[in-house]
């Protein structure tokens, strides 16, 4: 791909949409165009419960700033993003496909994601700064990127910023999508972004919290207590302060405590795990979710759950490995990252069942269409010849 330079950094104007009144009328004209691109601030880093901010939506004619904490009906907009005519351009869309959804209900058609189309074209570098920099000359100021956008008023530095991102993916998109197509890819990325289209936000409530803390599976069962003890007393914590749980104590804090299992509030000062306010305000809580956890029933204990790996027929390692040596290569001769051709749990289920057709492979849970099409002869091909003793290069079939 050629760098193409552009002149015009400068923001152009753009409106701010904070009512409900202003929403249904930006959201009637927007529901005209062919395409729109769209991006997203959200307070993650500074409040218990993380929500959207603020949605920026751009387009040839129009630049928009719309506040979802002033606005208390969100569902003008919700028409324009399940409308299939209009294309919605978004760059590392994940997050802010789940986030509108569980914020609004909202749900995305039509999707065109340019951070995974530059993973389909090989780009090394996929953030939008560093993209904007190589393939249009932009240069993206992202210092208010983790500040907190639930404050209000914003800053008009802050709004400048917003109103930025949104506004080069168009171009960005059409570039991109210039290269797929001449790569033969464009169909690959399309089936990708459907796909991306239907993730949402993971709803947990139910489960341990031990099951999110890294490194709970290590821990033996009594310790797996206290951990669930103190994860609580800090959810509990952060969610009555209105502030994310890792800025009450740490998680490192936490693994602390486990190892010292401090019992008065001496002990837990001398052992200066916690700061000195961090002491004065959780540490009688914290020491009582220590003996908490201490006090748990033999028979009430937590158990981390483990999978048990399956039974794999004797073929299936030797299968996995040829699978691996063919989808290497072939990375290597489209210049892409390996795993968006096959991933490892993908040649597993594979390698498992084992497709000698084409109708075969299609049954493969979780294969894409693009995937049969582009490379199923080849999958098939492997898996044929697995039997012989031959020695596979991954190009030419056995040697």
């Amino acid at each position: 791909m050629n760098k193409k330079k552009q002149a015009d950094h400068q923001v152009p104007d753009y409106k701010i949409i904070d009512s409900c009144e202003h929403l249904a009328d930006f959201a009637e004209t927007i529901n005209r165009e062919k395409v729109i691109a769209v991006d997203m601030e959200a307070d993650s880093m500074f409040h218990f419960k993380e929500k959207v901010c603020l949605i920026q939506i751009a387009s040839k004619k129009t630049n928009v700033l719309i506040d979802p904490l002033k606005i208390k009906d969100m569902s003008h907009i919700a028409p324009v993003f399940a409308n299939p005519g209009i294309k919605k351009i978004f760059h590392g869309a994940d997050y802010d496909i789940r986030s509108l959804h569980r914020d609004f209900g909202i749900e995305v058609k039509n999707l065109m994601d340019t951070q995974l189309i530059c993973r389909f074209l090989g780009c090394r570098e996929t953030g939008l700064e560093a993209v904007l920099q190589k393939l249009l000359n932009i240069t993206l100021d992202k210092k208010y990127q983790r500040k907190d956008w639930s404050q209000r008023p914003l800053p008009d530095e802050m709004l400048e910023y917003a109103a930025k991102d949104a506004i080069y993916l168009i171009p960005l998109a059409k570039m991109l999508e210039k290269e797929l197509k001449a790569r033969h890819r464009l169909s690959w990325v399309r089936e990708e972004c459907s796909a991306l289209s239907k993730v949402r936000a993971a709803s947990n409530e139910d489960e341990p919290l031990f099951l999110k803390f890294k490194g709970a599976g290590r821990l033996s069962p009594r310790n797996l207590a206290v951990l669930e003890s103190l994860l609580k007393v800090r959810r509990t914590i952060a969610e009555k302060k209105d502030r994310p749980p890792f800025k009450i104590f740490s998680n490192s804090a936490i693994s602390s405590i486990i190892n010292v299992k401090p019992l008065t509030l001496k002990q837990l000062r001398a052992d200066n795990i916690l700061s000195l306010r961090q002491f004065n305000m959780f540490g009688a809580e914290v020491v009582k979710a220590v003996k908490d956890g201490l006090k748990t029933p033999e028979n009430h204990l937590p158990v981390y759950p483990r999978r048990k790996a399956p039974v794999m027929p004797p073929k299936v390692p030797e299968r996995m490995k040829r699978l691996k040596v063919w989808r290497d290569n072939m990375a290597d001769d489209l210049v892409m990252d390996p795993a968006l051709i096959c991933n490892k749990a993908l040649m597993t289920s594979i390698a498992i069942k084992n497709p000698l057709t084409i109708k075969a492979l299609k049954d493969v849970e979780d294969i894409k269409k693009w995937q049969v099409e582009a490379f199923g002869k080849d999958i098939i091909n492997v898996l044929k010849n697995t039997k012989d003793t031959g020695d596979f290069n991954g190009k030419q079939g056995y040697i």
